[in-house]
């Protein structure tokens, strides 16, 4: 009798510690997975915006090094960059399709009409779905997903009241080639003095001064100039990408930048 239930109280014993290891390799698989299915693309999604905000940082210090070179005179620049979760890719002035900026007037003292394609420094990331670019001396960002944008640091541009002098920036970015960068690198550039220029207009009284901001259908950023060019208070909007100067301008100055993208 005894042997019988010893027999059965050792079987008993196998069955539990059988049962106990499936509970627990149960638990360990079920948590596993909802690692797997809810943690995992949280930590992906967490590093997406993680390069997303460095490399808003990195066009920022670049539109900085796009400064020294185009108002300061500087004559080469080369910043190390890591770019992560997407690429930079630089598109030359001649590149199509490009976004475009025009400046006319009225009355055709602005003769023959200023068109200038700028090109742009891109990053862009598929799995954050974000664009973000330099681009004619402003850092602008756009969702793959949205059709608006938003505009992260200003380009320099300036209307003075007192004296009714508007200023215009154009840069543009030349290559001999389209070049991208994954990882890290750097980005030289230098200023090409032969094809850096600027023009003075004279505008009389009751002309009106327009700038016509078209888009790259690739990379729309009107959201983000339309905001700008109508929140500074020195323009009002025409409709189909179009503003004019509240205050039509005595004299304009238009700048033209030609940087030379040696690396990226």
């Amino acid at each position: 009798m005894c042997a019988v239930e010893n027999s059965k109280n050792a079987g008993d014993r196998g069955v539990s510690e059988v049962i106990g290891f499936l509970l627990i390799f149960t638990i360990i698989i079920a948590g596993i997975g909802l690692v797997t299915l809810y943690g995992y693309p949280m930590l992906l999604q967490q590093q997406s915006s993680a390069n997303e905000r460095i490399m808003e940082k990195n066009l920022i210090v670049l539109q900085n090094d796009l400064k020294s070179l185009a108002y300061n005179m500087v004559p080469y620049s080369e910043t190390s960059l890591d770019v992560e979760g997407g690429t930079l890719t630089v598109y030359n002035m001649s590149y199509s399709p490009s976004s475009s900026f025009t400046i006319s007037d009225t009355l055709g003292s602005i003769n023959p009409p200023v068109t200038f394609q700028p090109g742009d420094l891109r990053y862009e990331s598929p799995s954050a779905q974000t664009g973000i670019s330099l681009e004619n001396g402003a850092v602008v960002m756009r969702m793959f997903a949205q059709s608006g944008s938003s505009m992260l640091a200003n380009p320099r541009w300036f209307y003075d009241g007192p004296t009714s002098k508007a200023v215009i920036y154009l840069i543009g970015f030349n290559s001999t080639n389209i070049m991208a960068q994954s990882g890290v690198g750097g980005v030289a550039m230098q200023l090409n003095q032969i094809q850096t220029n600027y023009t003075i207009y004279s505008i009389p009284s009751g002309d009106t001064v327009k700038v016509q901001y078209t888009p790259n259908p690739n990379a729309n950023y009107s959201a983000a100039w339309g905001n700008y060019f109508t929140n500074t208070g020195w323009m009002t909007s025409l409709g189909n990408w179009q503003y004019k100067y509240t205050q039509t301008p005595t004299t304009l100055v238009v700048y033209r930048y030609n940087i030379i993208v040696n690396s990226v």
